[in-house]
């Protein structure tokens, strides 16, 4: 029982990092607010929805297994399998920043070790394996797994039609429209909250009493009557003598409503079993005289009242997960790519699959498009018109991913579905449903153009097939785990929690290194910044000039000195600083676009610059790597007086380097004619050395090894050089363009 409460504090944590964050990408996607002020919202959903779950507790009780088929020792054995299982599985979904659904990992898990329990007491017993259906609700089980799977299809169609509608109703220059359409926009959206959620979702609220729901039945019409009036005078009044800007405020309500709608819904799948396995102890230790082994548990199968405050507990410790968890960020990065509306780097790649889908739609198209009347085309295509948002879009600098009447509609779409589940004690997944809703509304946005479509399908590829991996995984993993746990009793329980435990402290530290590995975050990335491009530029060199000093440094120090651990150390470093390269050359697209329109020569010369960037980092690559591989295997150590040129040409190389970091710093383009004489300098040294290990090899005094990972090491230091100088000089011309140009 200690072990179960633990689990589901610890669940609660893991769970909130990849199931809550739904209900925040559409507020962050169309950067309504500060990050900060977003989370506070839907920290308060989330602690008012978390009374309005008690009753999907019955869910975990009997939803999925007959708990009056089991004595208490087997029920305990089942809870315990599906809450270790649960927390390692939600773990490594967060990890990866892959968006999976707790509802279904817990509906699997909970399958899987009851079926495991069940065998094993098949096994002990006159009963056959014909004889499971007793013990397995399977009915209710397929019910609810079938009700999941529709949920998906339904929320991306009924996603795209609201949107397909809207877009058709507002255009994509939906401010003009707001001040006559925005009062009764928000009205409808907030007014269809209040009805699914409070009329239809109180009834299952902790704090409810019978007359107060019985009141609330009796006059559902008044309310809703009353509430959109009330609503649409109000915002109207907020639009004409504030001047607010309503749809900021219908994305605040929809965040905190679908938050209220995910606590209502899915703090089942965190607390639920623990709760009814300590339900069931209090039960057993009603009766100290009763044999664990041969107590049953038809008690489960009543009705009962969830106490408020474990509630508000469970909510509270949701809250604070939602403001600290790192790994959130990542499930939200994923989401909010996938329906971005502009153009930029996609973290998946094509597939055979993807590239079919879309080929087909493109036909598909195609063929609508020669059945429907050219009025009727031509007017669709004037309603989705991106040219003047792409336009406005770039003139106000303008960073989020998506505008905020999509938002509105993602948010309110998703909490209608929830909440009306929830009323119908329906577990459906918030993770299905609010992504496919944001799937279905950004395809119905035109987001997924032919320059994206066919990464952004891969995608929801992707995620999809992790979801029907999700419930493979939950029921093999829970199935023996309950197995293990059976056979092995407390020993087996002793090991299965500190597996659990040790496995979320390794994925911790591996997501901490995975996130350094990938160091520009969405919000760090040079087009959300408000410096110029030119500042940006400069930055980068810096970092690009200061890192490759430092790295080169430590590589000839390491060969010299044989530090096999240093070296590799230094490898994973030289790695960080290619990725920063070659994000910088993806993203050059979206940089060129700040420069003003006029400026193709300032352009070429940054995406110059950005090209011998990404080369000095090669270099440091094609370096580090044969030097690491010599010491690695143990080859002699470098010859005294290969020792002593190395040293040389280090000092050289490095006072390069600081030159021309000053240089950057000053902006004194002139000193690039003295940076030039040191590049020669140091040419003429590795000229110099390669004679000298010649004469070397000739005398037999180094081998082949040697002589390979040497000269090797002086080509690269060589094209080191001369992508130095070149980036410098590329560098001075933009400076010096953009100095010259009129917009400055």
């Amino acid at each position: 029982v200690i072990a179960l409460l633990v689990l589901a504090m610890a669940d609660l944590i893991v769970g909130v990092g990849n199931d809550a964050v739904n209900f925040l990408n559409s507020a962050i996607g169309a950067r309504v607010a500060p990050f900060y002020f977003i989370l506070s919202v839907a920290a308060l959903g989330v602690l008012i929805g978390a009374t309005f779950s008690s009753g999907m507790m019955e869910i975990a009780r009997s939803g999925i297994f007959h708990p009056d088929q089991f004595y208490f020792s087997e029920i305990m054995v089942i809870f315990l399998a599906v809450m270790i299982t649960d927390m390692i599985l939600l773990d490594v979904f967060n990890t990866f920043g892959m968006p999976t659904s707790t509802t279904v990992s817990i509906i699997f898990e909970i399958l899987g070790a009851a079926v495991a329990v069940s065998l094993f007491k098949i096994m002990g017993s006159t009963d056959s394996l014909s004889d499971i259906g007793n013990y397995i609700n399977s009915g209710r089980a397929l019910a609810i797994i079938s009700g999941i799977l529709l949920s998906v299809v339904v929320a991306f169609s009924v996603g795209a039609f609201v949107q397909f509608l809207t877009r058709i109703l507002f255009t994509f220059n939906y401010e003009r429209k707001i001040p006559y359409l925005g009062a009764i926009w928000g009205s409808i959206a907030v007014t269809s909250i209040i009805y699914f959620i409070m009329v239809k979702g109180a009834s299952g609220a902790s704090f409810m009493t019978p007359e107060i729901n019985a009141w609330i039945t009796g006059n559902t019409m008044k309310i809703l009557t009353f509430s959109f009036v009330g609503l649409a005078l109000f915002f109207q009044f907020l639009i004409l003598v504030f001047r607010t800007n309503i749809l900021r405020i219908i994305v605040l309500i929809g965040t905190f409503s679908l938050a209220m709608a995910f606590a209502g819904n899915d703090l089942v799948n965190f607390i639920g079993v623990p709760l009814a396995g300590l339900e069931s102890y209090r039960l057993f230790i009603n009766d100290p005289t009763i044999n664990p082994e041969s107590f049953t548990m038809e008690s489960l199968l009543q009705p009962v009242q969830t106490p408020t405050s474990f509630l508000l507990l469970a909510g509270l410790v949701m809250v604070l997960a939602l403001f600290f968890s790192k790994k959130s960020r990542s499930v939200t990065k994923t989401e909010v790519d996938l329906a971005r509306q502009s153009d930029g780097d996609e973290r998946f790649s094509s597939s055979l699959l993807a590239r079919n889908i879309v080929r087909m739609g493109i036909e598909a198209n195609k063929f609508l498009t020669r059945f429907l009347p050219k009025p009727i085309t031509r007017f669709i295509q004037q309603r989705f018109d991106l040219a003047l948002y792409k336009r406005k879009k770039r003139m106000r600098r303008d960073t989020a991913s998506f505008d905020q009447l999509r938002a509105s509609v993602n948010l309110f779409v998703a909490s209608i579905l929830i909440a009306l589940a929830t009323s119908l004690k329906l577990p459906l997944s918030t993770t299905y449903v609010t992504f496919m809703v944001a799937m279905g509304t950004s395809f119905s946005d035109k987001a997924w153009g032919r320059e994206s479509a066919v990464f952004r399908v891969t995608g929801v590829i992707a995620v999809i097939g992790g979801w029907f991996f999700t419930a493979f995984a939950a029921f093999t993993a829970a199935f023996l785990m309950a197995l293990f746990i059976s056979w092995g009793g407390i020993t087996a329980v002793i090991i299965s929690l500190g597996a659990a435990f040790l496995v979320i402290i390794r994925t911790y530290f591996y997501h901490k290194k995975r996130t350094k590995k990938q160091p520009d975050s969405e919000s760090d990335r040079s087009p959300w910044q408000g410096d110029t491009v030119l500042a940006q530029c400069k930055s980068n060199i810096l970092l690009v000039l200061e890192a490759s000093s430092k790295h080169y440094q430590a590589v000839i120090n390491a060969l010299i000195e044989e530090k096999r651990k240093s070296l590799r150390k230094t490898i994973k470093h030289i790695e960080v600083l290619n990725l920063k390269t070659k994000d910088l050359k993806r993203e050059a697209y979206i940089t060129l676009k700040k420069l003003e329109e006029d400026s193709v020569d300032s352009g070429h010369y940054y995406v110059q610059i950005l090209d011998y960037l990404r080369e000095i980092a090669h270099c440091l690559t094609y370096i580090a790597e044969p030097s690491y591989e010599y010491i690695d295997n143990n080859h002699p150590p470098l010859h005294q007086e290969q020792a002593d040129d190395l040293k040389a040409l280090n000092q050289l190389i490095g006072n390069l380097f600081h030159k021309s970091v000053t240089m950057i710093q000053r902006g004194d383009c002139e000193a690039i004619s003295a940076l030039i004489k040191d590049q020669q300098e140091a040419l003429e040294l590795i000229h110099r050395m390669k004679k000298k290990q010649i004469k070397l090899i000739k005398a037999e005094m180094v081998g082949t090894r040697n002589s390979m990972v040497y000269f090797n090491l002086l080509s690269e230091s060589k094209n080191l050089l001369l992508f130095t100088i070149n980036m410098l000089k590329s560098h001075r011309d933009f400076l010096l363009f953009n100095r010259l140009s009129p917009s400055e």
